[in-house]
């Protein structure tokens, strides 16, 4: 049952939309879910098949959570789904088994608040903030302990798997006990992050009674669980597969392989592994030498060798990864194993366009940019071409034409590649677009994008000609059909042909333009164009 509002602890199950063993897509509909404000459509965010529905048509408060349906990604395992599973109850006990480890320090955080000991107080769990968040990071705390909260007010700033949202109050009181601390990482929806109080004479209570660690489990379980793999793989000590020149100097220096460290891919003995042993003494002589055995050929001596090659660290940096970034990856290989990318690339002169927006800023005092234009552009180009302003359906087989020319364009920010919308973008006049580019571009820089400003679009413009890019290709943005990638505007010299008919050298402004298309929706004669 997922969580379709903020404040969504169950739901009802108004009407099943798909039947057992039918096919489903990435945005069908499922079923219809009343909630505590309205009933919703719940969309499906993977393709595969409806195996087994586990709560019938017109149950009623299904808590968020609960398993409601089984699906597959092959037809030819729904038969395999036991027949006997039914409720959602057993699938639920089962779930949560496999969540115990993930949810440990958040069990613990709970239990460690004694209601019974506290003053009347609400306990704020973590909401979810969209259909298919279930777990967030706290990025920052608007309000201190002990301030006075009122209805609506930002009480703190929460980190999804879409963005970077508000999480309002809806009650008024004091923030008495902050459980999850600003920076916490991966806090499960519907886990304790806070305590808020009605009377301010409440506050000293609560933070008496409430452990001060409870909110620092929730990010210090995940480094601990990497530090045990660590530690694990350092114990293991041996290596599943070994270079060749590494191999040789095992060889030549008599070295006992199985107590050689591997820091290579895939459990790889690399040379630099070997020779850190040799210079370290850790690397203990073989057997057969030790028996005596024909000594090795003579080499350069063990000190020596370490000084011939470059110098590596063995220290190194865990970057985690934001929400954002983990779907932006996991979008970017879907569209590269899924859709047929075909290439077109022209270089346009871009002189013309620099005198147009000379033009604006001199004779209008309109400042636009290369970009603003560009965006213009392509959406009067998609207009006049419809067949390229649409997209491929999987389930039909078939090339859906878009009614609206939706522009989305790519911001760079520090948690990730945002795509924000310029919606109708061949019915704004280049100001227009120019003046909502600039403040989208913004909101997505600090991660305040409403879904509605990034969810869509028709199209998509990656422009990089503010670096010394000449020429890119870009990656589609699924499910959209085409990415138009822009590099940078050089001088080059060209013959031109004057009013006199006569080719004279000229220096001329030009720009690559570089179109990605979906092979299934554009042929070469549509992306021609």
């Amino acid at each position: 049952m997922p969580a379709l509002s903020p404040t969504m602890t169950q739901g009802n199950i108004a009407k099943w939309k798909k039947k057992e063993g039918e096919k489903i897509e990435v945005g069908d509909v499922l079923c219809e879910i009343e909630t505590d404000k309205a009933t919703l459509e719940f969309e499906c965010l993977e393709e595969g098949f409806l195996a087994k529905i586990l709560v019938p048509e017109g149950s009623k408060d299904v808590p968020v959570g609960q398993a409601i349906a089984i699906t597959v990604e092959d037809a030819d395992d729904i038969q395999n789904v036991p027949a006997t599973v039914g409720s959602g109850s057993d699938v639920k006990e089962e779930k949560s088994t496999d969540q115990d480890v993930k949810s440990e320090g958040g069990a613990q955080e709970t239990s460690s608040i004694n209601a019974s000991e506290l003053p009347p107080h609400v306990i704020l769990g973590m909401p979810a903030l969209s259909p298919t968040m279930n777990q967030g990071n706290i990025a920052k705390w608007r309000k201190k302990e002990g301030d006075k909260i009122e209805v609506g007010d930002v009480i703190c700033e929460i980190e999804t798997d879409k963005a970077t949202l508000e999480f309002e109050t809806l009650e008024e009181g004091y923030l008495a006990k902050i459980l999850a601390p600003e920076g916490s990482k991966d806090v499960a929806v519907g886990q304790p992050i806070a305590i808020t109080v009605e009377d301010s004479n409440d506050i000293e209570a609560v933070k008496t009674s409430a452990s001060s660690s409870s909110g620092k489990k929730v990010k210090e379980e995940k480094p601990s669980h990497h530090g045990s793999k660590a530690e694990a793989s350092k114990a293991k000590g041996n290596f599943k597969r070994i270079s060749p020149s590494a191999k040789l100097l095992i060889s030549e220096h008599g070295l006992d392989a199985s107590s050689l460290h591997a820091s290579g891919p895939y459990g790889t003995l690399l040379k630099t592994d070997v020779l850190a042993a040799i210079k370290s003494g850790k690397g203990k002589k073989s057997s057969a030498v030790e028996k005596g055995a024909p000594p090795p050929q003579k080499s350069p001596q063990p000190s020596a060798i370490p000084s011939l090659e470059p110098k590596q660290s063995d220290s190194f940096e865990d970057l985690p990864n934001t929400q954002i970034r983990k779907v932006i990856a996991r979008r970017l290989l879907e569209s590269k194993q899924t859709i047929p990318h075909l290439y077109l690339s022209t270089d346009v002169i871009l002189d013309p366009l620099l005198s147009f927006r000379k033009e604006l800023k001199e004779q209008h005092d309109v400042k636009v940019s290369v970009n603003d234009i560009v965006i213009k552009a392509v959406a009067i180009a998609l207009r006049n071409v419809p067949q390229a302003n649409a997209y491929w359906n999987v389930e039909k087989g078939e090339i859906i034409l878009c009614d609206s020319v939706d522009i989305s364009i790519a911001v760079a920010t520090e948690k990730g590649l945002m795509t924000p919308i310029v919606r109708n973008a061949d019915q704004k006049s280049i100001s227009a677009i120019s003046s909502e580019v600039k403040q989208l571009a913004e909101k997505a820089r600090v991660g305040k994008l409403t879904p509605n400003e990034f969810q869509g679009g028709t199209f998509s413009i990656s422009n990089l000609g503010m670096y010394p890019v000449d020429q890119f290709v870009a990656i589609i943005n699924p499910p959209q059909a085409g990415i138009l990638a822009v590099g940078r505007g050089n001088k080059v010299v060209e013959p031109l042909l004057g009013s006199d008919g006569i080719e004279r050298p000229a220096v001329i402004n030009k720009m690559n333009l570089t179109l990605s298309a979906d092979h299934r929706v554009f042929d070469g004669q549509v992306s021609g164009l």
